[in-house]
């Protein structure tokens, strides 16, 4: 089957598997600054990674085509070094930082349709309501056993999860086991700040080693980046409608106008969970999350970690974990 790659959480898989192509969303395998593409100043190091991962990888796959969004300017960079640099097939997508409007609403569903336009092209088949309401529903009950297998996964596990989930969609769940992990008992924690690769998902288990417990990902690529469940009602009446409605409406992040949903939505778990403190991981080159560490720390009344990541280099993997085991110590 051919694959659509993507990153961004406001592209619906559920559109992509709709018109029988498989939807993959990517999480590099780490920050490096080698590569086709060379280590870049003022580029973002995910998105340094991301093309780098897309343009070593597409041609060795069964993939036809990537998806780049408008989400931040680095991602819309991201669109122009791909279209020089890859033969892959790319698709800007448009998605408005303003939500609250109904203007905003239709232009990310025409935005969607104009989506399914790029998927024709590269093979896909137009949907019926009932293709893709069945797709819905699927996807639907897939991200519900993820969540409830939080309970019984380590953290690690469960972002590992997150991120099988999104790499392989359905046919992930078919074989993953979810019900082995051994729950790891510590200072309950949350992490929140952009996306993550995988070789960064090391900082749930240096948390573990420090005697701490990461109970909220609020990454992009965490908890925070799945869409909330769709309402089956609406579904029926208007499954598009509510396909965008859920992405568009129900996906908090920095990036929005207004982004006060964001800290509606963290504020609610991090009392359910009983967090003790909160480590903030942004990007060096990301100004929006940068931004928004002083307004966390303005809201919240935790302590607050930042961990700022630049790229590969040795200093900072050495100076992360002791900054974390520090910060569990004052939590002690």
């Amino acid at each position: 089957m051919k694959t659509i790659i993507y990153t961004c959480p406001y592209v619906p898989a559920e559109w992509i598997a709709a018109y029988g192509l498989r939807p993959s969303r990517v999480m590099p395998a780490a920050l490096r600054s080698t590569g086709p593409l060379a280590l870049t100043e003022g580029l973002c190091p995910y998105v340094h990674s991301f093309i780098n991962e897309v343009i070593t990888d597409s041609p060795q796959t069964d993939t036809c085509g990537v998806i780049i969004t408008t989400i931040c300017d680095q991602m819309r960079r991201a669109f122009d070094i791909l279209v020089r640099r890859c033969n892959l097939p790319a698709f800007l997508m448009n998605v408005p930082h303003t939500w609250q409007s109904v203007a905003a609403q239709k232009m990310y569903v025409d935005e969607l349709r104009r989506l399914g336009q790029f998927l024709l092209r590269l093979g896909g088949k137009p949907p019926s309501d009932d293709t893709l309401t069945q797709v819905m529903l699927e996807y639907n009950a897939a991200r519900a056993s993820i969540l409830a297998a939080r309970s019984h996964l380590s953290a690690r596990q469960h972002a590992e999860a997150i991120a099988a989930f999104g790499r392989d969609g359905l046919a992930n769940m078919l074989n993953a086991d979810t019900s082995t992990g051994i729950p790891i008992t510590g200072v309950p924690l949350a992490i929140v700040g952009g996306p993550m690769v995988r070789g960064d998902l090391d900082i749930f288990d240096i948390v573990e080693q420090s005697g701490g417990q990461i109970v909220l990902d609020a990454t992009e690529t965490g908890e925070r980046g799945l869409c909330p469940p769709f309402d089956r009602r609406r579904i029926r009446d208007n499954p598009l409608v509510e396909l965008a409605g859920s992405y568009f409406n129900g996906i908090p992040d920095a990036s929005r106008r207004p982004n006060s949903e964001l800290y509606n939505w963290f504020k609610s778990r991090l009392l359910d969970r009983a967090v003790r403190g909160i480590i903030f991981r942004r990007y060096i080159w990301c100004d929006t999350w940068h931004a928004e560490l002083w307004r966390l720390k303005e809201w919240i009344n935790l302590p607050v970690l930042d961990i700022d990541v630049g790229g590969d280099n040795e200093a900072h993997q050495h100076r992360a974990p002791n900054r974390i085991r520090s910060f569990l110590e004052t939590l002690s």
